[in-house]
């Protein structure tokens, strides 16, 4: 399968939200489970013995991941590797249960950008800043600050960048080409572009408004392009600004004149779909999509070579992230540092990133290596370029729910059941009581 988004369902967010709730409140009256002491050491003994129990997600990234783990035992030969992968609906309630075991399930994680203050406030994660800060030739400064900032709480660091999840715009060059058209750089342009590219025998853009995370996803690049914010500097939330407005008229227009017909419920699949089969010209997706479109023994077939990525118009993007970290109850936290520290160091990431893996740091997108072995230079400036200038859909607490409830009020607006003002009132009002 295709390196595909998971789809965003909140499984039983009030019970889980509860649950953080209730262990919050254990711990304050009683201490909680007792957990293993950390060292804080950053550069690990070779020597150091011990499993380290890790879970992702069911997708391709873990596999490439896996692969690297006998490359890790030369240099950590006592460390076992243990990689349980699960659906994304299924992760969140596992890794809350295992954190409030007093024999946990796992020593080291993958944590979703929304979740990261959720389980950094609730105690959860272990504090990383020392760790990093005495791992020898670690470079921290070298991951991509957008990446780096979601892993920071309050200050603290509690996780550092296994993977980006940027939106990007991609498109098949030969339809632009043959339209006489140029790479859309402005919200205006984006809405000109796509209904110029739309025929009777195709769609301009193949667009995801399906009800909940994908149309949050995707709307708000156009948010950016129109020069609004999800938050304003202090934090309080701006989706009820005249920014707000323009971006979600503009999407709804390209919606109803460029976008397939009877799209309302799409999300990734059927919109690459549609793109790689040549029925739709253009879509906002994540960057490293761009391989997957051009190769080809895959979905494209005779368009394969044809697609291209740019940075959305304005300059800014949507940045969805997973972030390492270990858990404040880990059993292995030390042998967990070891793996973590050295599968994102700079070698490691040169030889993840030719595989297909998503960019975390700047240098491996100068790398000479990348740039020859991998999917070209315009690809990885692109991305980096992307990787420059992102923002997450959340910055607060309970992130599924908000992001959730954004986009539910924006597919109502799309569907019309909804005026637009009123759907951005609502998506207004419940960011302001989910993370008040």
């Amino acid at each position: 399968m295709l390196h595909s988004k998971k789809s965003r369902k909140i499984i039983a967010t009030v019970a889980v939200m509860s649950g953080l709730s209730l262990f919050t409140a254990s711990c304050a009256g009683t201490g909680g489970p007792e957990t293993p002491e950390s060292s804080g050491l950053g550069d690990i003994p070779k020597d150091t013995k011990g499993t380290v129990r890790i879970l992702m997600e069911n997708v391709p990234d873990t596999d490439r991941i896996t692969d690297l783990v006998a490359n890790f035992n030369e240099e950590y030969p006592d460390v076992t590797v243990d990689i349980e992968s699960l659906t994304f609906d299924q992760m969140r309630d596992k890794l809350v249960s295992s954190f409030q075991a007093p024999d946990p399930t796992y020593d080291l994680i993958v944590v979703d950008n929304p979740w990261m203050v959720d389980f950094a406030q609730a105690g959860f994660l272990e504090p990383l800043d020392d760790r990093i800060a005495s791992t020898s030739d670690y470079d921290a400064g070298d991951f991509f600050e957008p990446l780096v900032d979601i892993t920071k709480v309050d200050g603290t660091t509690y996780g550092v960048p296994f993977y980006n999840y940027a939106l990007g715009y991609l498109y098949n060059a030969d339809d632009l080409a043959a339209g006489s058209l140029s790479v859309p750089t402005t919200l205006e342009e984006l809405v000109a572009t796509s209904k110029s590219l739309t025929t009777s025998e195709r769609s301009g853009i193949a667009m995801q408004p399906q009800r909940g995370y994908k149309i949050f996803e995707e709307w708000a690049n156009w948010l950016f392009a129109a020069g609004g914010s999800i938050y304003d500097a202090d934090g309080n939330p701006t989706l009820d600004t005249p920014e707000a407005k323009a971006a979600l008229e503009a999407y709804i227009d390209a919606y109803k004149n460029a976008a397939p017909d009877n799209s309302l419920s799409w999300a990734f699949d059927e919109a690459f779909r549609s793109v790689s089969s040549g029925q739709s010209s253009s879509m906002i997706s994540y960057n490293w999509n761009l391989p997957a479109l051009n190769d080809p023994s895959g979905a494209s077939g005779d368009l394969a070579g044809n697609f291209k990525l740019a940075p959305m118009p304005g300059g800014k993007q949507v940045l969805g992230s997973w972030s390492w970290a270990i858990p404040s109850n880990s059993s292995a936290s030390d042998a967990a540092w070891a793996f973590a520290s050295w599968v994102t160091s700079k070698e490691v990431d040169i030889d993840r990133v030719k595989e297909g893996g998503a960019a975390i740091r700047v240098s491996t997108l100068d790398d000479p290596g990348v740039l020859a072995d991998g999917f070209g230079a315009d690809y990885y400036e692109a991305v980096k370029q992307i990787l420059s200038d992102a923002a997450p859909l959340s910055a607060g607490a309970n992130g599924e729910e908000m992001i959730q409830a954004v986009g539910t009020e924006l597919n109502e607006a799309v569907a019309g059941t909804k005026s637009v003002d009123e759907a951005l009132a609502a998506a207004q009002a419940a960011v302001v009581k989910i993370q008040k």
